[in-house]
C-alpha cells in the first residue's frame, strides 16, 4: 500500500498484520530488516515494554532517522539495531544475518566489522590522539600496524581532519572531536553507520555542519541510520520514521517535513 505521500509503501508482514515501514525502492539490496521486535524489562514484579512489535527495514545507501522523545524506545531499538542488546522477542536480520539470537561473541564480531557507531559525546579515549582513537577497531580486527595507520589516515581526511591527527579531545572542539569519532566509526567499512543523537552535545552551527558530513557521506554510499529527538536534525535524512510508546509508526520524505 502506497503511504499518497512520499511513494513509500507500508506493507503488512502477513503474518501478525502489523505493518512494516519500508522505502518501497527494491533497487538496492536490504542491509537492516526488523521483524515484529519486542524489548520487555522486568524490574522485580514490574514489567516495562520499551518496544512492541517494531518492524522496519532499510536497503544499502539509505539515510534515515528515526525520531521520537525521552522514553519513546528510540536508544533501545537502536541499541537492539547495533547488537549492543537483544530482543525479548522478534527477529533481526543485518546484512542477510539473523543476529537475534547470537551470543556476546558472535554479536562482538557484527559489532566490529558491519556497524559503525557514532554517540552523542564522542565516547573518545582522553589519552590517546585522534589518530590512535581512530585506530582502535583496527587494532581489534586484527589489521597490521602498518595498515591500520594507512587506514586511519584516510578516515580523518575523509572527515576534514589531515591537519589534527595527533591531538588529544581535549585539544579538539566538540564538532572536531565528533568528526573523530565518525572516522572511527567509518575506518573499518561498516555495512551500516548508527548515529545515536550525533548532534546533542554540540552547538547548532557545529551540528549543521555535522549534518552537511552525513550527507556527504550518504552522497558516497555510506548507510545512515540516525536516532534523534530534534525534527530539525531529523530533516537532514532522506526518511524520517517516528517512534512513540515503544510503537514505531509512519514515515516522510524529507520534502515533506519541511
Amino acid at each position: 500500500m502506497n503511504d499518497g505521500n512520499t511513494g513509500n509503501s507500508v506493507v503488512s508482514d502477513g503474518n501478525t498484520g502489523n505493518s512494516v515501514v519500508s522505502d518501497g525502492n527494491t533497487g538496492n539490496s536490504l542491509i537492516l530488516e526488523c521483524r515484529d521486535i519486542s524489548k520487555t524489562y522486568v524490574q522485580g514484579k514490574m514489567e516495562y515494554e520499551a518496544l512492541k512489535n517494531v518492524n522496519f527495514r532499510m536497503e544499502t545507501g539509505e539515510y534515515t532517522a528515526i525520531m521520537g522523545p525521552s522514553g519513546s524506545g528510540k536508544s533501545t531499538l537502536m541499541n537492539i539495531i547495533g547488537c549492543l542488546d537483544q530482543p525479548t522477542s522478534g527477529t533481526l536480520l543485518l546484512d542477510g544475518q539473523d543476529v537475534s539470537a547470537l551470543d556476546d561473541d558472535e554479536l562482538s564480531k557484527i559489532r566490529l566489522h558491519k556497524v559503525g557507531f557514532v554517540f552523542q559525546n564522542y565516547e573518545l579515549l582522553a589519552r590517546q590522539s585522534a589518530l590512535e582513537n581512530v585506530m582502535l577497531p583496527l587494532i581489534y580486527a586484527g589489521v597490521p600496524v602498518k595498515e591500520r595507520r594507512i587506514r586511519a589516515e584516510e578516515a580523518l581526511h575523509r572527515v576534514g581532519l589531515g591537519d589534527r591527527m595527533n591531538n588529544r579531545p581535549n585539544q579538539l572542539s566538540g564538532g572536531q572531536k565528533q568528526r573523530v569519532a565518525i572516522a572511527r566509526a567509518l575506518v573499518n567499512q561498516p555495512k551500516i553507520l548508527l548515529a545515536d543523537e550525533p548532534t546533542g552535545a554540540l552547538d547548532s552551527k557545529t551540528g549543521e555542519q555535522v549534518m552537511e558530513l552525513f550527507r556527504d557521506l550518504n552522497r558516497e554510499g555510506v548507510t545512515i541510520l540516525m536516532i534523534t529527538h530534534d525534527a530539525g536534525i531529523a530533516r537532514h535524512a532522506d526518511r524520517m520514521c517516528v517512534i512513540r510508546d515503544g510503537i514505531l509508526t509512519g514515515e516522510e520524505a524529507a520534502d515533506e517535513k519541511a
